[in-house]
């Protein structure tokens, strides 16, 4: 098992070791395994034809190689994200690349895509399809282009042509900061190509495709990206990817390392994104909020922003395994101590992302 000694042994460690040594344990069944089994009925639901137990999602980024897919839903999380994913093989940016900024509860990563490619993510992919456990949650495969790729388009057929079998969503990742480039395809233009080679390489017309969105966009550019969505046949935007802003009250030694920054510096600001994407849309698009969450509080607090379904990544890092379900049960908790009789009913119910945060009962001080 891996236990508190465990985590706080991970965190002597180089942080790109202590991920990798994370990512073995939960592959080889090392974590605690929470039965939410008797969940409350008011965070189940169904979304783009699947069904989710619970909201809580482990974000693209912490199984890039689908390795770790079992150990995701024995910590209880209701879906997991693997990826970013690209057609061949990359060995990414060069180390050190991640940086933890423990002060900020917050890391940097330049990773830069670092993966097995497509064939070696869909032989695991299709081994764990064919286990028990497949049918825990929905099992989405975030996909992205080779760093050196002479076109990047059709790396997003390729990788799609490859990995949708084995997947129950595919998530289209132009907004990483970390490999060159790559955030200029956040245009309707270009993402309208880009989808449209996606479509073509899926293995069934009715999967759903998703896109995540940079938080470093202007607003009119955001706007006209999601405007056009709906017609593209997009049917959710994760909000957000990591940021290359750097706050002002940033305090760790790290700060002025380059990547994209994620964890509590980026909650209010994703979860802005998050309240303006849930207004535009109007319902047409599902929302995933993703960027600060590490309580309870601040999952509700995207939820009430707009958020269908949350996801968390940095500070399963930072906190360790007991985590997920903390956030579980505590996501219940307040949704009953508000009188919401389902999760859906509390989607949306903020004017913004400040009313958000104070109706959750967030506070600075759960850093």
């Amino acid at each position: 098992m891996i236990s508190r000694a465990a985590t706080a042994l991970a965190r002597l460690l180089p942080a790109e070791t202590a991920h990798r040594m994370a990512v073995w344990g939960m592959a080889h069944g090392l974590t605690p395994h929470r039965d939410h089994s008797q969940l409350s009925p008011r965070l189940a639901q169904n979304l783009m034809g699947l069904t989710f137990s619970n909201p809580l999602g482990l974000a693209a980024g912490f199984d890039k190689n689908a390795e770790a897919i079992k150990g995701a839903f024995q910590l209880g999380f209701g879906f997991t994200e693997v990826g970013t994913i690209t057609p061949l093989p990359q060995a990414g940016n060069a180390k050190p690349r991640v940086f933890r900024l423990t002060s900020d509860a917050a890391v940097i990563n330049r990773y830069g895509f670092n993966n097995q490619g497509a064939e070696a993510a869909a032989a695991r992919l299709k081994a764990y399809r064919q286990t028990a456990i497949s049918g825990h949650g929905p099992l989405g495969v975030n996909i992205g282009a080779n760093k050196d790729s002479a076109d990047r388009i059709a790396d997003y057929h390729k990788a799609a042509t490859i990995l949708s079998p084995y997947a129950d969503y595919l998530t289209v990742n132009v907004s990483s900061p970390n490999t060159p480039g790559l955030r200029d395809m956040q245009t309707p233009h270009i993402l309208a190509d880009i989808l449209s080679a996606v479509a073509s390489g899926l293995n069934r017309p009715d999967l759903p495709v998703l896109i995540k969105l940079a938080p470093d966009m202007a607003e009119g550019d955001f706007f006209a990206v999601l405007d056009r969505l709906p017609d593209l046949g997009v049917v959710g935007v994760i909000l957000t990817n990591t940021t290359i802003q750097r706050p002002d009250d940033l305090t760790s030694p790290h700060k002025t390392e380059s990547g994209g920054l994620s964890g509590l510096p980026l909650l209010a600001a994703s979860t802005e994104w998050l309240s303006r994407a849930h207004k535009r849309l109007g319902g047409k698009v599902m929302l995933i909020g993703v960027g600060g969450i590490d309580s309870p509080e601040a999952a509700y607090a995207k939820i009430l922003a707009g958020a269908n379904l949350v996801q968390l990544y940095t500070a399963l890092a930072l906190q360790g395994p007991d985590l997920p379900s903390r956030i579980i049960t505590g996501l219940d908790q307040l949704l009953a101590r508000d009188g919401f009789h389902h999760l859906k009913d509390a989607v949306g119910q903020a004017k913004d992302a400040a009313e958000a945060l104070t109706a959750s009962g967030w506070t600075a001080k759960q850093r």
